[in-house]
């Protein structure tokens, strides 16, 4: 008696390569387009309809409007600029690390502001004299760190700033890079290194100084990150950083060389 043919194993006929996998919920889909969006074409969409606001084919620019776009031009550099971000963050959620991967969970509140608003102290106290003495040396150019004066967003735009500089520099260059840099395999004084190399270098338009400094704060976030599993305070520190800066170039500034 003959044997019956064993039918082959392997994925059924019409349902191979990407189609055979169970597709994604439609929220991560939408999330996924949007942060793809985001990182490529979107911004420039929004940013030519503004600018067609600002100039209009015919007729005058109306300054109202002109203001406002002002506005929305900063609001929304922010938000497309945090797209590296919203990407990091979903990509930990998508592969089932979450954020506390990342140590971006917000769980403990009180010690990690408490942890930022210590490492502000220490690098604030430390940075702003050497950063004001590699300026005089001509190590350092004068960077000015703050939006548009003589509007009543300001502040508000800086606080925003702030808070985009501190999420983009700690999630993506500490936490992320450092996270995946440690599963590759390097070893921790390597991958705070690199983190550190990596942030001095994106400063070099400040000159040697802002080079130097950012390579040290970066070897001294790292650290805290690595050592605590924790992103939040260096997060917290740096925006703190920011704001003190901007609001102390605001009301000192006339007292600075080449501002009085």
């Amino acid at each position: 008696m003959s044997r019956p043919e064993r039918t082959p194993a392997g994925p059924s006929p019409g349902r191979s390569g990407p189609e055979a996998s169970a597709p994604l919920p439609r929220r991560l889909l939408a999330e996924e387009t949007l942060i793809v969006l985001s990182l490529s074409l979107l911004a420039s969409a929004v940013f030519a309809i503004l600018s067609l606001l600002e100039a209009p084919l015919r007729g005058v620019t109306v300054a109202s409007v002109s203001q406002s776009t002002q506005l929305a031009r900063q609001i929304f550099g922010t938000l497309f600029s945090l797209a590296p971000v919203w990407l990091v963050v979903y990509l930990v959620r998508r592969s089932g690390e979450g954020l506390e991967g990342i140590g971006m969970r917000w769980d403990r509140p009180r010690q990690d502001i408490g942890r930022g608003v210590l490492l502000f102290l220490v690098v604030g106290a430390a940075g702003i004299g050497l950063y004001l003495a590699a300026v005089a040396l001509g190590v350092n150019r004068f960077v000015v760190p703050v939006p548009p004066l003589g509007h009543w967003w300001t502040v508000p735009v800086l606080l925003l700033n702030a808070a985009e500089a501190a999420l983009l520099e700690e999630v993506v260059v500490v936490a992320y890079l450092i996270t995946r840099l440690r599963q590759l395999g390097l070893t921790e004084i390597a991958a705070v290194g690199a983190s550190a190399l990596l942030r001095g270098s994106y400063h070099l338009y400040q000159g040697w100084g802002g080079f130097l400094g950012n390579v040290a704060m970066g070897l001294l976030f790292g650290f805290v990150f690595t050592r605590t599993k924790r992103a939040w305070p260096i997060v917290i520190a740096h925006f703190l950083l920011d704001t003190a800066a901007g609001i102390g170039f605001i009301l000192f500034r006339k007292h600075l060389p080449g501002f009085g």
